[in-house]
């Protein structure tokens, strides 16, 4: 049985945005290097918000090399082994990520706690002018991060970059407020609140890339407006056997049978099944089949081809 395959304007191993792998490797050195200065000051202020959002950057740190990493293997081309080529390792940084951002989110949260029962008096200033250096860094490494793509691997770097832009400001807020009282359970309480604010991205982040390597629907596309996309094509009795999953980055793939009841209309079907799918769902990577009258599918069976 004939069927036609379509990914227009695509290649396996060119389906990214830029090369986001130099500018992930730059946001390493700067939130390293500020790491290092932050973990100093806090060890000395004997502030928390100070020790906590330092292991949060080291572990960022990590992080954007493991995405650098990722996206550096991504663009690598495809083999005979790997047909797809290696962009799935997108999304296997942004699983680890996200799994890494909820270990920082326990640790961060239990000093808490025990901090909150008897808090301990720390160096208002020093929290203050080491936070507002920290909020200029987080603020210059997302604006890099923001302008490098939009594939999931940068998206969870990028997250990890704003938690660290809210533990800034969360800092700065406690070294301003303990400059003119003495609330010192402000440090563990805030840093709270940022740990779930955290919390609630890395689980969000964590359910799009599970969802993904399970090849699931894309999440901002209605498998139901695609079929029915489908079935009304001139020449199409209806649509099943429907599959779309996001190959990797921004590349869909989908695959359908089509019951058709004219064969000679088939090249005019495809035709406009790829430009609409293209146009209306941002499908570029088809793969159409005919069923021709008795030749129909049930819908509760594998088909086979000949």
């Amino acid at each position: 049985m004939d069927h036609a395959h379509g990914h227009r304007g695509h290649h396996h191993a060119h389906g990214h945005e830029g090369s986001p792998a130099r500018v992930l490797w730059l946001a390493v050195g700067l939130t390293l290097g500020f790491a290092t200065v932050e973990a100093v000051a806090g060890w000395w202020s004997g502030a928390l918000v100070l020790l906590g959002d330092a292991a949060h950057m080291v572990t960022d740190a990590f992080a954007l090399g493991l995405a650098a990493l990722a996206a550096w293997l991504a663009r690598r081309p495809a083999d005979r082994r790997h047909s797809y080529g290696f962009g799935r390792v997108e999304m296997l940084g942004a699983l680890i990520n996200a799994l890494l951002m909820l270990t920082v989110v326990a640790g961060i949260t239990n000093e808490a706690i025990q901090r909150l029962q008897s808090p301990p008096e720390v160096m208002a200033g020093t929290i203050a002018w080491v936070a507002l250096i920290g909020l200029l860094v987080n603020l210059l490494v997302a604006r890099l991060l923001w302008s490098s793509g939009e594939n999931i691997n940068v998206r969870g770097a990028l997250l990890h970059v704003l938690g660290d832009i809210l533990g800034s400001i969360v800092a700065l807020v406690t070294g301003i407020v303990l400059l003119f009282t003495d609330w010192f359970w402000l440090d563990p309480a805030l840093s709270l609140v940022i740990c779930v604010l955290i919390g609630y991205s890395a689980l969000r982040l964590l359910r799009e890339a599970v969802h993904q390597l399970m090849d699931g629907v894309p999440l901002d596309l209605n498998l139901d407006e695609v079929e029915q996309f489908l079935g009304q094509l001139p020449g199409v009795e209806h649509a099943h056997h429907l599959h779309v999953w996001r190959i990797h980055g921004s590349v869909i793939g989908l695959t359908a049978h089509l019951v058709v009841n004219d064969p000679a209309r088939w090249e005019a079907i495809v035709h406009a099944a790829r430009e609409g799918l293209e146009e209306h769902f941002d499908i570029r990577h088809a793969t159409l089949q005919p069923s021709f009258g008795g030749d129909a599918c049930c819908e509760d069976q594998t088909c086979s081809t000949s």
